[in-house]
């Protein structure tokens, strides 16, 4: 049984994971991705592209409020402050405010007490591009298990007080701390003002420093250890109805070349890549080959990391001192060398896009003041990181979203290891075909095609 079923009518096929459609709110199969803007109508017109997801998003928002028990909910929050009395505010979808409610995998629902205290009631939204709900339940339990860990520690992270599985009709959502500033707005900040965010961000990872763990993985996952198995939708998949999550392991070695296969079999199932499968396997079957030369030095622990660190998981106030480090869904523990290398948010887009392997500001600021706050090590995780941002990038990367982009980051890493380097894309996939020559997946997919081995890159 494929992971995602299509819903489109007499399909066999698996469904690809890439090619779920916001627009119709349906999952779409090999054959129907291949089809011109997706198989959706919606997609015929660029230009109606805006008002279409605006339209599908507020069907979704619609629906998702038609399952939530406002009173209920109400109860439940009450209940936790001994009866304290709270409203919820009436459900509605106003695009205006969006962004201060929902983000891509969440909506949020103010639940305000009488005596002025203000809970967040986080709800996993429901769409097109959603894990099942076995999935969507594991990666709450994680979630709330990360931010009970970190009420022991310094770092400015939410409370969370409780949460409740979704349920059949109804939603799965956690109570939680609403924390006072604004998302950051790196571009907006002056430069003594990055300065300030970046010191406190080094004060954050000397104090994930720690808490060491013993295996690479999330948290609250597994009974018997602090560390189990990835609760995260691309690190996971399906026997038949049985959810079965990657990790944990005890080397970081194991957990690439795990996830890696993961994906070179999701391409073949038809499941991922459906539309350029050759590219992308050749790519993969490549990064696979390049786990040895991507390993860092490890002291054997792992350590807890933010794993959408892109910048507005940080909210500030006026004076851009952190208030809190929110959104710590598929937060999970790495080694040193990628727990502790810089934030998303820091890497100079233009450059490294563009191939580029040296240092941002903001990432040299960054290792300076570790290196000056007494933790060396965590200082040579930033400036040996861009490896390990690269390596992470091109695992899984969206090549028919943006293969522009791809080229750049592949060119880099391909620089940074030292292997075929200087080669453009057509070159280097002419290489790789011979390389791979005989590999027993990559001639089922050219046995398919007819055994074209040119692409349409």
């Amino acid at each position: 049984m494929p992971m995602w079923t299509c819903d489109a009518a007499r399909c066999s096929k698996p469904a690809v994971r890439s090619g779920d459609c916001m627009l119709c709110n349906r999952h779409l199969c090999s054959s129907h991705v291949q089809t011109p803007f997706h198989g959706c109508p919606a997609w015929e017109d660029a230009e109606r592209y805006d008002p279409a997801a605006q339209e599908a998003e507020k069907r979704e928002m619609e629906a998702l409020f038609a399952r939530i028990d406002t009173d209920a909910l109400a109860a439940h929050a009450s209940a936790l402050r001994d009866g304290m009395r709270c409203s919820i505010p009436a459900l509605e979808y106003d695009r205006a405010r969006r962004s201060a409610v929902m983000g891509g995998m969440n909506y949020h629902v103010d639940v305000v007490f009488e005596d002025g205290v203000v809970w967040l009631a986080r709800i996993r939204r429901v769409n097109a591009t959603s894990p099942p709900a076995a999935l969507r339940d594991y990666i709450l339990r994680s979630e709330v298990a990360t931010m009970r860990f970190l009420a022991g520690t310094a770092v400015p992270a939410p409370r969370v007080f409780d949460f409740v599985p979704e349920g059949r009709g109804s939603v799965g959502y956690m109570l939680v701390e609403k924390m006072a500033g604004t998302a950051l707005r790196w571009s907006l900040a002056a430069p003594a003002q990055r300065r300030k965010i970046v010191e406190q961000l080094a004060d954050v990872f000397i104090e994930l420093r720690k808490y060491p763990f013993e295996e690479m993985g999330c948290l609250g996952t597994a009974a018997s250890s602090r560390v189990g198995a990835f609760a995260r939708e691309s690190l996971a998949d399906f026997t038949g109805s049985r959810m079965a999550p990657l990790g944990p392991y005890s080397a970081l070695q194991d957990y690439h070349a795990a996830s890696i296969r993961l994906i070179l079999d999701l391409i073949l199932r038809e499941e991922m890549y459906a539309q350029n499968p050759i590219d992308a396997y050749l790519v993969h079957r490549f990064l696979l080959d390049l786990v040895p030369s991507v390993l860092p030095a490890q002291d054997g622990h792992f350590y807890l990391k933010h794993a959408d660190d892109k910048g507005d998981h940080i909210l500030v106030d006026s004076e851009y001192n952190i208030t809190a480090i929110i959104d710590w869904e598929w937060a999970y523990t790495a080694p040193e060398a990628i727990a502790f290398n810089s934030p998303i948010g820091l890497l100079p887009v233009s450059e490294f896009y563009d191939g580029l392997n040296t240092l941002g500001e903001e990432e040299e600021m960054l290792a300076g003041i570790l290196e000056s706050r007494g933790a060396p090590s965590l200082a040579q995780a930033v400036r040996d990181g861009r490896l390990q941002h690269r390596f992470a990038f091109c695992c899984g990367y969206d090549l028919v979203a943006d293969w522009n982009g791809f080229l750049g980051l592949f060119k880099g890493l391909r620089d940074a290891v030292r292997v075929d380097q200087g080669l453009e894309w057509g070159e280097w996939r002419q290489v790789a075909l011979e390389r791979y020559r005989g590999d027993e997946g990559l001639e089922r997919l050219l046995s398919k095609a007819g055994g074209v081995e040119t692409g349409n890159r």
